[in-house]
């Protein structure tokens, strides 16, 4: 037996308990009022943030790695930057991750935030093969040119770069590189 009742409204989900399971009626009323006062509030936040335009930064775009096998589109994801795989060289099926999930579409790149004082954004990468996320900054050094180092333990000391470059090609079905 269901101990809660997902609302629904305009998207938006809310868990709410069901009766029965609450000795006081008062606070699953409180809860379905709440409820019906965020789902709506919860719609319009996400309707003012899709209006709300970032401006762009030098380390969106299409990037190739370094070692030509993976193409990454790296753009806003709400305040931070987000990157995910759209491209990879590879013979056979489409590549999957350590869960079974096709790599294709895969958000490698999350979390990064502007560190001012550094010049670079710091987030975290993860590797699809493992499913170990590590930290990371990125920073574009020219238009054309972006620097990755993932690092472990929180230190770039532990750490490797690597010089990814501006992508202007074509990507086929299924990610596939040309």
């Amino acid at each position: 037996m269901k101990a809660w009742t997902l609302l629904r409204s305009h998207g938006s989900t809310i868990l709410i308990p069901e009766k029965g399971r609450l000795r006081s009626s008062l606070f699953r009323a409180l809860c379905v009022l709440g409820a019906l006062i965020l789902l709506p509030a919860s719609s319009l936040t996400s309707v003012r943030a899709q209006g709300v335009q970032t401006p762009p930064v030098p380390e969106e775009g299409l990037w190739l790695s370094q070692d030509h096998d993976g193409v990454f589109l790296i753009g806003h994801c709400g305040d931070t930057l987000c990157g995910k795989l759209i491209g990879m060289q590879y013979d056979g099926p489409v590549p999957k991750d350590v869960w079974g999930r096709s790599q294709c579409g895969l958000v490698m790149l999350t979390d990064f935030r502007l560190s001012k004082d550094e010049n670079a954004w710091q987030g975290h990468i993860l590797d699809p093969e493992t499913g170990r996320t590590y930290d990371a900054r990125i920073h574009a050094e020219s238009s054309d040119v972006l620097k990755l180092r993932g690092f472990i333990l929180g230190i770039p000391l532990f750490g490797k770069t690597q010089t990814w470059t501006r992508y202007r090609g074509t990507i086929g079905p299924e990610c596939k590189l040309p």
